[in-house]
């Protein structure tokens, strides 16, 4: 019984729905504008709240990416600042000639793995293709050694045939020596060099880095240096103490002050990367402030806007119903 009631009431109320027009659903493509009036506004207005949304969104993304970068750069700062006491020996004992002129150069780039930091990245490949035009020629061999993500993605482009060796995600593990040793111990052991010149973002304060050349040279090139005179001609001045000779004796320095140069090289870089990416997410942070602060004024004109339009039509419509009577 309840069935039939059912079927009855359904063929009661088929005649008047089946009278009613279908209104046609609006076409997600069509204009805004397109719409009546009432539909405009309330269409301007939730377009404009969902920009609001977004925004904010984004404010607070960048916000807490800023407070990760100072804290990642609270933990590095200090022992990078440590790490300078490594090199200054070697660079006072066999001294830095980035202008020395050899046949086989190459060129390690120090770069992020990740974006959003500022032109750390875009610097440093600048400097390395200046140090490869200044270098190259027809009796000169320069190749690269690329380490990062970011400086491989835009050497690839036009220096893919230069490109000995790659190393990324360097810092995606806390960096010590011997993690950077034993990257150092790859590089001397893949490519044959006169000179290494290390290309690296020095860190000075947060706002602040000065892009960077060290170079170290090869154990037959510092003696040959050592023959001719100048600084590297006071290493015969020092007694040499146990069974080793002169040339294993460079062998060790050479390989020790490329290991120290580069630890420091990559702490010096990663506290760069840092302090660029806490500017740059508090230059984000600010202008999404700004965006914010103009989208809720759009927002109220709207809102205030239909308010007054709905209240002039309400008052037109009682004028008119007065005028009538």
């Amino acid at each position: 019984m309840a069935m039939a009631a059912f079927r009855r009431e359904g063929r009661r109320l088929l005649p008047s729905i089946a009278a009613r027009p279908i209104a046609a659903a609006p076409s997600p493509i069509s204009s805004d504008r397109e719409e009546g009036p009432l539909g405009v506004r309330s269409i301007s207005t939730q377009v404009v709240r969902n920009r609001m949304k977004s925004v904010k969104n984004i404010q607070k993304i960048t916000k807490a990416m800023k407070m990760v970068a100072a804290s990642k750069l609270r933990a590095v700062q200090g022992r990078a600042e440590n790490s300078r006491g490594l090199w200054q020996p070697f660079t006072a004992l066999l001294g830095d000639n980035p202008s020395i002129d050899v046949k086989k150069s190459v060129v390690v780039t120090l770069s992020s793995d990740k974006g959003l930091c500022g032109g750390i990245n875009s610097t440093v490949v600048k400097v390395s293709r200046a140090l490869y035009k200044l270098n190259a020629g027809p009796e000169k061999d320069v190749k690269f050694v690329i380490v990062g993500e970011k400086a491989k993605a835009i050497m690839f482009r036009d220096s893919k045939n230069d490109i000995s060796l790659t190393v990324t995600e360097l810092n995606k593990n806390p960096l010590n020596y011997a993690q950077v040793s034993v990257l150092a111990d790859d590089i001397l052991k893949n490519v044959e060099f006169d000179a290494l010149r290390i290309v690296y973002n020095k860190f000075h304060s947060v706002v602040a880095f000065l892009p960077t050349v060290a170079t170290v040279l090869s154990p037959e090139i510092i003696e040959k240096e050592s023959e001719v005179g100048g600084k590297l001609g006071e290493l015969d001045s020092y007694e040499i103490e146990g069974g080793e000779t002169k040339g294993e004796i460079l062998q060790n320095l050479a390989e020790f002050q490329f290991s120290c140069v580069m630890f420091n090289a990559v702490l010096e870089n990663a506290c760069s990367e840092m302090g660029a990416r806490m500017s740059a997410m508090d230059s984000s942070s600010r202008n999404a402030g700004e965006m914010l602060d103009r989208l809720t004024l759009t927002y109220n004109r709207t809102r205030q806007a239909s308010i007054t339009t709905e209240l002039i039509e309400i008052i037109s419509g009682a004028s008119a119903l007065e005028a009538a009577k």
